[in-house]
């Protein structure tokens, strides 16, 4: 199978449109993590990202009959501009089917460059199913976004050029996966030619489809998955992808949201580029991989596969990327209400620099704070700062991985409502379009009262949710199915250590 996948590699016809891209040294970051880390810069590419070659190269092997028919895709993302320009150069029309709630910025990048853009549904699902509805009623040939061997040989290429641009040793590839059309090329051709390589896939922990297949010998399909990094937002990996990755790809990481912004900061550090999300797993799962090992002196390469990011997006980025990093600790310390604990508390602290202070009186004797604070990996962990302020009689929570506190509760920290009682605290992830909290609002219905509702968007196709609700202790059984008819993603933080300190 792999020699098969080569042929058709090195026979790609990518380069009509799509450049090779460099391979660059990350200097900062490889001095930090003891190696040499080298990004393969395919936020470069004329659509700013990889999708242009698997495009590219399966429209260049339909038949001249299948070309006048057109050509369509679903899709919300990279794929969708990637298929639009390889259609415009080829000569032919294509139809992008997106869903209703795509950002602006993209469908305006599928019109740009001459795709005809189709805007139907609400979901992902509705998209696809109404474009196989466009094969069946017009005859238009679906190019599907990664599970098709000319479109995973299209992203092979990549792989083709690292090994000719870098011939020195290499010990590890780390590559970005969401339906796992690029890691399925790269393996191919790296585990046909250099058998040596490692090649690891990274994932989001909250979109690990590929992870989870690998684990359980077969395709499986997420119950849902994260948002964060929407160029990855897959909740089944391919067929085609899957036969080669469960046979050639080494391990897969998953990395979080926080590790994800902290990687783009990274490689802007190095670079002075911005990279989507999707962009920076490489990286992300570099420096998971090297503090796991406790490996130096091997050269890993990262693939920056993409650039396409919300410029709005980029406030929920920086202000995650010193959390991902380890450098900041979020806190919530109990202090005595009396005149002086405020000024022990920073000397407590010491020479730390707090980057966030919230107070709240809770009791006639004591009050809670939410806090940041600066701290380092290596000289300064976040550990020792909570031991300190242990010792000296401060009782502290770290909440630095607790979502309801960094989603919310840092931005509305205010104290304990009288007349909320019997009030459960519920996070939802709400889809951005017109009506959602309307359908939150009209499918939970006035059975119960809403009792706290706090609402944030960073620029994503969702928007994050934390709302209590009034619920009788014998109601409290009929709370599941209400929410089930929502149909929006929630958790129950009724019990967070975060809301019951400063909210509950």
């Amino acid at each position: 199978m792999l020699e098969q996948y080569v042929k058709k590699i090195l026979t790609s016809r990518v380069y009509d449109v799509a450049v090779e891209t460099p391979l660059h040294s990350a200097g900062q970051l490889s001095r930090r993590l003891g190696n040499q880390i080298l990004l393969k810069r395919e936020d470069l590419q004329p659509v700013f990202s990889f999708k242009i070659r698997g495009a590219y190269n399966k429209l260049a092997q339909l038949s001249a009959e299948e070309l006048a028919r057109g050509v369509v895709t679903a899709s919300a993302g990279n794929h969708a501009q990637g298929l639009a320009l390889a259609a415009r150069e080829m000569g032919i029309k294509a139809t992008i089917v997106m869903p209703k709630t795509t950002p602006e910025i993209k469908i305006e990048g599928v019109r740009s460059r001459g795709g005809k853009v189709v805007l139907h549904g609400d979901s992902f699902p509705e998209a696809l199913a109404y474009s196989l509805k466009l094969v069946d009623e017009r005859g238009l040939v679906y190019i599907h976004p990664y599970d098709d061997p000319h479109t995973i040989a299209g992203q092979g290429t990549v792989a083709m050029e690292i090994l000719r641009q870098h011939q020195g040793r290499l010990d590890a590839i780390f590559v970005p996966v969401g339906g796992g059309g690029l890691i399925a090329g790269i393996a191919a051709y790296v585990k046909y030619l250099r058998p040596d390589i490692k090649v690891i896939g990274v994932e989001p922990d909250d979109s690990n489809c590929l992870q989870a297949a690998m684990a359980a010998g077969e395709r499986v399909v997420l119950p849902q998955v994260g948002l964060f990094a929407d160029g990855v937002a897959v909740a089944q990996i391919g067929q085609h992808t899957f036969d080669i990755c469960r046979l050639h790809v080494d391990e897969v990481i998953t990395v979080s949201t926080d590790e994800i912004c902290a990687a783009i900061k990274d490689i802007y550090d190095d670079t002075r580029s911005i990279t989507e999300p999707a962009g920076a797993l490489g990286v992300a799962g570099i420096k998971k991989y090297v503090e796991r090992t406790g490996l130096t002196g091997h050269t890993f390469v990262a693939i920056d596969s993409g650039a396409n990011v919300n410029f709005d997006r980029l406030r929920h980025v920086a202000e995650r990327a010193e959390l991902g990093e380890k450098r900041e600790a979020i806190i919530a310390v109990t202090i005595p209400e009396h005149p002086g604990s405020f000024k022990a508390f920073c000397e407590a602290v010491g020479k730390r620099q707090i980057t966030e202070f919230n107070y709240r009186k809770h009791t006639a004797d004591e009050a809670h704070i939410f806090v940041g604070v600066q701290t380092h990996p290596d000289s300064d962990p976040r550990a020792a700062l909570v031991q300190q302020l242990t010792d000296q009689g401060f009782p502290v929570i770290d909440l630095t991985d607790n979502e309801l506190a960094k989603l919310h509760i840092r931005h509305m920290v205010g104290g304990h409502s009288a007349k909320a009682h019997d009030e459960i605290v519920l996070r939802f992830e709400f889809p951005e379009r017109p009506g959602a909290l309307f359908n939150f609002l009209d499918k939970l219905g006035g059975r119960w009262n809403i009792s706290m509702f706090h609402y944030r968007n960073h620029g994503a196709a969702d928007g994050r949710v934390v709302a209590g609700l009034q619920v009788p202790e014998d109601e409290r059984h009929l709370v599941p199915a209400a929410l089930a008819r929502i149909g929006y993603p929630y958790w129950d933080e009724t019990d967070n250590p975060a809301y019951q300190m400063f909210l509950g």
